[in-house]
């Protein structure tokens, strides 16, 4: 049986959630939108949901914007946002649905630019704030922690200065930190906040933009009046419903999630040190307590991935939705990692159901694929 450890690109669902979600998949089947009785009750259902999501997230449950997940979600933060052009800034260490959506927009209306980060993987706040003073910002979108390297930035002291400095908005990309660390969009000073349900050990194709601002978003789609008019089309109760449970599993079971995750890493972390030939990235930096980026001296981060998959042990190379281009991380290249160590780079990520057996097991393979040599 494999040992799954790449909870970062996808959580397995809860079977609480499974078991809150079974009866929206056999039993109230009406349209969200219908105003009889069986669409009625989907309506509720669809809100006591966003008030789980909001209460997880320090939101008001009117805050909450469903969408497919969070490629979705961060579309529509950047594109409602621009639509009209200006300058828009992001992280280069973001993720491609933030990276891409980004630089799909770059025209003669619209200004995009990378913020650059330091070996760590931080923006500094002086560069951000020269960058901020060169001429007007529209919007700031920045991750809250880093799918990659699970570094976490210090997103509340760069909203403070995306609003002083430039009176621009500030998105933050949360799929990474919600459900592993604490995420109060309030807190963190965000405009706009996206989170998704499969990270959290909720189900895939549901996910949501909080709006804190009275931002004025052009939708993605139009058709239906759904989510405000911003996300028109019918409603997947189901997994609204499995994401307003995983959203309140996350909320109380926080505390023992991050205490449980941050002994696996620290004891990966310790037998990682006795290894020759590892790098571990952004080892000195804040992160997420589930998520180690690594390389092996001599191996190709995709050739290690296999040769650990054949001895029954899931993990990645990199960002799921970056997978199969060949090419060094975006976010090590960002840190000044060079190349040829960047392609090397694999990820470790933890999830609730692993042991110490699991980690112990992984290191052994690791110290025998290290003794084999370059590959």
């Amino acid at each position: 049986m494999a040992t799954y450890l790449d909870h970062n690109a996808t959580t397995p669902m809860a079977p609480e959630v499974l078991e809150a979600m079974l009866p929206y998949l056999r039993g109230p089947y009406a349209n969200a939108s219908s105003l009889h009785r069986l669409g009625r009750a989907s309506r509720d259902a669809i809100e006591a949901a966003r008030a789980e999501v909001a209460e997880l997230l320090g939101a008001q449950p009117s805050q909450v914007i469903w969408t497919s997940g969070g490629t979705e979600a961060n579309n529509l933060a950047i594109k409602g946002v621009m639509h009209d052009g200006g300058r828009l800034l992001y992280a280069a260490t973001e993720h491609p649905a933030v990276m891409e959506c980004a630089e799909s927009l770059s025209d003669a209306r619209t200004q995009v630019e990378a913020i650059g980060v330091d070996e760590g993987g931080l923006i500094d706040l002086d560069r951000l704030r020269a960058q901020l003073a060169q001429s007007p910002v529209t919007l700031v979108s920045v991750m809250a922690a880093n799918n990659e390297t699970g570094v976490i930035q210090d997103v509340a002291g760069l909203a403070r200065a995306v609003h002083a400095d430039a009176e621009a908005l500030f998105h933050v990309d949360a799929v990474q930190a919600a459900g592993k660390m604490a995420v109060d969009v309030q807190r963190m000073g965000a405009d706009l906040l996206t989170v998704s349900s499969h990270k959290l050990y909720g189900p895939k194709g549901v996910g949501a933009l909080l709006r804190t601002a009275p931002v004025d978003l052009w939708p993605l789609h139009h058709g239906g009046a759904q989510e405000g008019g911003l996300r028109g089309g019918t409603e997947n109760v189901a997994a609204i419903v499995g994401f307003g449970a995983a959203a309140r599993l996350a909320q109380t079971r926080l505390d023992a999630r991050t205490v449980h995750l941050q002994r696996l890493r620290e004891r990966f972390e310790a037998g990682l040190a006795a290894i020759p030939g590892v790098t571990h990235f952004a080892a000195q930096s804040l992160r997420l307590p589930n998520t180690v980026q690594m390389a092996l001296q001599g191996w190709a981060g995709e050739t290690l991935l296999m040769a650990l998959d054949r001895q029954g042990f899931c993990v990645s190379s990199g960002s799921a939705c970056a997978i199969g281009h060949g090419a060094p991380s975006h976010v090590l290249v960002a840190m000044g990692v060079p190349d040829a160590l960047a392609i090397g780079a694999i990820r470790i990520s933890f999830g609730e159901a692993n042991t110490d057996d699991d980690v112990d097991r992984l290191l052994a393979a690791l110290t025998g694929l290290a003794r084999q040599g370059a590959r």
